[in-house]
Formats: C-alpha cells, sequence, structure tokens
C-alpha cells in the first residue's frame, strides 16, 4: 500500500470514531450529571447543617481575620525595623 491511500483512510476512520463516540457518549454522559446533581441535592437535603455550626464557623472567621491583622502589623514593624536602623542590630 502507498502512504498517499494510507493517511487519509486513517484520518477518515478517525474522524468517523470520534463522531460516533461523541454522539453515544453524549447523552450518557447528560444523564450521568443530571444523577450526580440529583445525588448530591439529596445529601445536602438529609444532611442539614445545625445551625450551630454556622455561628462557629463565623466566630472562627472573625478570629483568623483578626490573627491576618496582626500579622500584617508585626511584618511591617519588622519592615520598618529593618529598613530604619541600616541593618545593625543591638
Amino acid at each position: 500500500m502507498e502512504w498517499e491511500f494510507v493517511a487519509p483512510m486513517i484520518v477518515s476512520i478517525v474522524l468517523i470514531l470520534t463522531v460516533g463516540g461523541v454522539v453515544i457518549l453524549r447523552p450518557l454522559a447528560r444523564r450521568l450529571g443530571a444523577l450526580l446533581d440529583v445525588m448530591v441535592l439529596e445529601k445536602s437535603k438529609r444532611s442539614g447543617m445545625d445551625p450551630g455550626i454556622g455561628d462557629a464557623i463565623e466566630a472562627m472567621n472573625d478570629r483568623l481575620s483578626l490573627l491576618e491583622e496582626r500579622q500584617d502589623f508585626t511584618e511591617r514593624l519588622i519592615a520598618s525595623e529593618g529598613s530604619g536602623s541600616g541593618g545593625r542590630r543591638e
């Protein structure tokens, strides 16, 4: 066989298989996605978050914000000490 005929045959076979695969698998993937969405919604409805957990998360978020502010302040303080003293430490 000559390569002039083999290459177009390979390209056409790959194209046909790709289109066929998409046509066959796309509806299956949609159904699977819809099923997974329903499963996630049912699971979230069943679990139901306790209101106390939301309050605890909010309190932790507030404490984390304070910690971030303190860290920023400390970093600025260290940076200003390093640049202000000319690098000398006593």
